[in-house]
This record gives C-alpha cells, sequence and structure tokens, in this order.
C-alpha cells in the first residue's frame, strides 16, 4: 500500500493554510449531524500535495476511521479511466472516433429509436445516422440508465433488469447485446444523456485488443502509472481498508449502511464495464489526474500526447454549448456553464455555472458522493471522497469547489 503524503506547503504555491482549514470545518459538520460517515480530501497544486485531510470514519458500527490510505467505490470516476484507454488505442490508429459501433459490435447495426408511445407499447423508428464511437464518449449516444427515471425507455432498461447494475450472470458482452435490442432515447448525436455508453466502449476496446477490459487497463494503463490499488474488486488482504457503503435514511437523512449493494466491492465481479464499478485510493487517483494535468505524462511514463488531452477536455457539445441547453437532467451535476468532453465535464463559463474556477477546468464524480477536478490554469488537483449513494443527496461539490478557491490567494 502507498500513502498519500501532504509535500509542500500551501503558502509554498500561493494557498492560504487557514483558509484551507475552513475546508474542513465545513465538511466536518455533515459528520456532526450524522449525514456523511467520514471522508478524505486532497488538494494539489503545482504536482505537490499541499492539503489532505481526513475525518470521521470509513465504517461507523465497527468504529473504523477514515485513513490515508482507505480504498473507496469510485463508481463513474471509472469512466474517465476507460476515456483515456480508449485514446490510447485510438493514438495508435486502432478506430476513429467516427467509426459506427456496429462494425466492432454488430448487435447495434439494427438498435431503433424511441419515436412515443408508452413502456407497453413503444413506437420506434429506424436510425437516421449512424451511432458512433465519439457518441459514446461524450453520452451523445442515445442509450440511458434505468436509474435515471426521467423517461420510458428508463423503464424499459429496468424491464429488462438494468437498474443500478445489470443483471446477474451477465458479462460485457451479454450486456451490449442486450442493450442493443433496447431503444434509443433519440437519434444519435442529437442531446446529451448520461448513459451506460462507457460500458459499450468497454466492450469495443474488448473487441479491437483481443483483451479482456481489466487486462487491457492493467497492463497500458493502471500499471504503468503506479495505480496499484485501483482494481475491479479489493482483494481479501486489504479488505479491512475498504470503507462502507453508505445511504440516507429517507426520515432523518443520516447516513444508513447500505452492505447488499456495498459487498460487490469484495467479490470478483463477472461484469466489467467501463461506466462503473472500480475501487481506488486517494494516492491512485491523484496520479492519474496528475498524468491528465501533465499532458498525458506522469514519472517518465507517457500515456497520452499532449494535444490528445487537450483534445479530451474540450468541450465537445456541438456549438461549444452547455449541458443545460444540449442535454436532459442529471441530479447533482452543474449543467449552466458546463460542457462535456471525452469521460469528463469541461467547465466554459465559471460566471454561468455559479461556481468559483477557470474556463477548461475537467472533472467527473461517481455515485457514491465522489469527485474529481482538475484545473489546468491554477494548476489545482482536488479529490473528495466518501460513500454516500446518490451523489445528489448532498450539494459537497459545488461547496468542495467554493471552499478551494477561496483558499488561493497568489
Amino acid at each position: 500500500m502507498t500513502h498519500l503524503q501532504v509535500e509542500a506547503s500551501p503558502e509554498s504555491v500561493g494557498m492560504s493554510s487557514a483558509r484551507l482549514a475552513r475546508i474542513g470545518s465545513h465538511f466536518q459538520s455533515y459528520i456532526d449531524d450524522g449525514r456523511l460517515p467520514g471522508w478524505q480530501i486532497t488538494v494539489a497544486r503545482h504536482g505537490k500535495i499541499v492539503h489532505q485531510q481526513i475525518a470521521g470514519h470509513r465504517d461507523i458500527a465497527g468504529g473504523k476511521p477514515v485513513e490515508a490510505d482507505t480504498i473507496w467505490r469510485i463508481y463513474s470516476m471509472t469512466k474517465p479511466i476507460t476515456a483515456v484507454l480508449a485514446l490510447q488505442l485510438w493514438e495508435e490508429g486502432a478506430f476513429e472516433l467516427n467509426d459506427p459501433v456496429h462494425a466492432f459490435l454488430p448487435a447495434f447495426g439494427e438498435v431503433k429509436v424511441w419515436r412515443g408511445g408508452t413502456v407497453e407499447a413503444p413506437e420506434l423508428d429506424s436510425l437516421t445516422a449512424k451511432l458512433s464511437i465519439w457518441q459514446l464518449l461524450t453520452h451523445t449516444s442515445g442509450l440511458t440508465y434505468g436509474f435515471m427515471r426521467a423517461h420510458p425507455v428508463d423503464a424499459l432498461y429496468r424491464q429488462a433488469g438494468f437498474d443500478f447494475g445489470v443483471p446477474p450472470g451477465l458479462d460485457l458482452q451479454a450486456m451490449c447485446d442486450t442493450i442493443a435490442t433496447l431503444p434509443l432515447l433519440f437519434q444519435p448525436g442529437t442531446a446529451w444523456n448520461y448513459s451506460v455508453g462507457f460500458d459499450v466502449l468497454g466492450r469495443l476496446l474488448e473487441v479491437v485488443s483481443g483483451q479482456t477490459l481489466d487486462e487491457l487497463m492493467h497492463t497500458r494503463l493502471l500499471e504503468p502509472l503506479g495505480m496499484h490499488e485501483t482494481t475491479w474488486h479489493v482483494p481479501e488482504a486489504n479488505q479491512a481498508r475498504l470503507a462502507r457503503l453508505y445511504g440516507a435514511d429517507p426520515s432523518t437523512g443520516k447516513a444508513v449502511a447500505l452492505d447488499q449493494i456495498g459487498e460487490s466491492a469484495r467479490q470478483q465481479p463477472r461484469f466489467l464495464g467501463g461506466g462503473g464499478g472500480m475501487q481506488s485510493t486517494a494516492y491512485d487517483y491523484n496520479r492519474f489526474a496528475q498524468m491528465l494535468l501533465n499532458g498525458g505524462e506522469l514519472g517518465g511514463v507517457r500515456i497520452l500526447s499532449p494535444r490528445t488531452v487537450r483534445y479530451m477536455v474540450s468541450n465537445h457539445l456541438p456549438g461549444n454549448v452547455d449541458l443545460t441547453t444540449f442535454g436532459r437532467p442529471l441530479a447533482g451535476t452543474v449543467g449552466d456553464g458546463v460542457g462535456f468532453g471525452l469521460g469528463v465535464s469541461v467547465v466554459i463559463d465559471p460566471v454561468k455555472a455559479h461556481v468559483p474556477g477557470n474556463v477548461g477546468d475537467f472533472a467527473w464524480g461517481g455515485a457514491a458522493s465522489t469527485v474529481f477536478w482538475v484545473d489546468r490554469v491554477d494548476q489545482l488537483i482536488v479529490q473528495f471522497f466518501t460513500q454516500l449513494l446518490p451523489s445528489s443527496t448532498l450539494p459537497l461539490r459545488s461547496q468542495l469547489k467554493q471552499l478551494v478557491y477561496q483558499a488561493l490567494i497568489d
């Protein structure tokens, strides 16, 4: 195991220790009133960790505190990792972003599109444009999630067993074959909707490479970056460090354990999706984020070209519009002034977003209220780890950004 250590004083990189202390004071209140079990916050600037704080418990009932090497379920923070993996193969010419998905996954050649009707009697259209790899990377494919509960197609996903997860026994190939029988919400490329697109992308990468997604990710990305504790399941030797998963009690708002959902992190999964399911540590994920901030390189290991990283973290929504303009609601995220790149959200107007920061900040979070962001202008990496489902329960992400930026004094 590797611990993440403070490497420089905040003042040496233009931040205030006293002001950074406000972050912990604020988020401690969520532990004090029982709404969060515990958390870990890291702030890095100019490539150095200048603030790390832990508080509360990784397991309340067990009396186990959060520690620097606590292991967290990162859920959709898996998506940026999958995006980088895809771009590694793209850099080698394995595919073009405009290539149709069905060229690699034939089941998607006959996918239909929702026009109207009901869940029981849907009215469907044929595709008017191909479903492309670029659309998987940008959530503009028309795919969805069953747990979104915002559209009749979401209900069709749930009927097929896709709610918060996949039906038992399905592997990635079987999942994609089943998803391809369900309609898209809209014609590909015409809107933004959060979706299983990164799981489909994960299967496409398997077909392109001839390797399973976990093997591919380990050999090409995790091992070269020294992310030794970013895994698809936590091995038995490390399970004591795994944080317990919590949700909010509907009547009190206090954190209650969700052991049935959380237990899956301890077992080797049959389903290895590109959209979620990994566990990681603050140390590991900071290395991933620092590689991106460095333009695709860390410790002498080059993962991506600087130009590929710039392309990845540009706003890919047409006309440089934001998620509110082009998207469909996603609880717990900011849509105003925020666009979307390849696997990450991208700030295009901080004023419109009503949260401080800079144009070009990129970020993503996970279902259990984890989040990271990278600011290339102020050379910042910020991470917040906890284990509270769903991420829309508390306004943690916007408050964290507010509190980090007030600590910058240069």
